[in-house]
């Protein structure tokens, strides 16, 4: 029996990246995976999981819209009657240094990676209250805890993640809901391709490890967040970047 057997998982961003291998993941394990997000591409992911003999859906929507929120999470409740797991893995990027950005920048990052994942866990603990059971995994970065040039908007975000997770696992403990955080350090992805290789190279020169980290290895802290073996850790952020102080 896998370690998610019978539960049902919300990914957002779970169309590429490591939102897409956490799926993959957490599929393999047993659990019926819904992903959330804006990018066609997650009709195909979701295909490629059924496949594999998964049982994978894809709701295209913006974690900025809380009535599309709303109605999908009622959507997923009636047909299959829990919500266990949600996974606020989606986030994106508006770097500049301070002096250069704009204020839209900043409040569209803000707009997303922050209000964007209290838009989904408002809409999806309602649920798991009633069933008396979730776990919530939300995606952090160690920028977030050591502060990182160009990245105010982010860094913020990413911060306030991690005082959101230690707040709602004193609110929400009582109902046998978990909420925890990762902290991804250098993770090879499609937005850190984008980055030139010079820069990269210096990156990964700074990393103990001496390498970038994989969407699998987050996939995995997630997938250990989301198991059973971690019912007692609640309100903590999973540090995974290889070894980055």
């Amino acid at each position: 029996m896998g370690r998610l057997e019978s539960k049902v998982a919300i990914i957002t961003g779970g169309a590429r990246g490591i939102g897409r291998a956490t799926a993959e993941i957490f599929g393999r394990e047993g659990a019926k995976i819904i992903i959330w997000d804006m990018l066609e591409a997650g009709h195909q992911t979701a295909q490629e999981l059924r496949d594999q003999g998964y049982v994978a859906e894809f709701m295209q929507l913006s974690i900025t819209d809380v009535p599309a929120l709303e109605a999908a999470a009622r959507d997923i409740f009636e047909r299959y009657g829990q919500i266990d797991i949600l996974v606020n893995n989606a986030g994106i990027t508006r770097d500049k240094s301070l002096l250069k950005m704009s204020f839209e920048e900043w409040h569209q990052v803000i707009d997303v990676n922050l209000t964007g994942v209290f838009n989904c866990t408002k809409t999806i603990v309602p649920y798991m209250v009633e069933r008396q059971f979730g776990r919530i995994i939300c995606t952090s970065s160690v920028v977030g805890q050591v502060g990182n040039f160009g990245q105010t908007n982010y860094v913020a975000t990413k911060a306030a993640i991690i005082g959101m997770v230690k707040t709602w696992a004193k609110e929400l403990g009582k109902y046998n809901i978990t909420a925890n955080a990762v902290a991804p350090g250098f993770i090879k992805t499609d937005m850190t391709d984008l980055i030139p290789e010079e820069v990269r190279n210096q990156t990964v020169a700074g990393i103990p490890v001496k390498c970038m980290g994989l969407p699998e290895d987050i996939a995995n802290a997630y997938l250990y967040l989301a198991s059973d073996e971690a019912s007692y850790v609640n309100g903590h952020t999973l540090s995974v970047n290889g070894g980055v102080a």
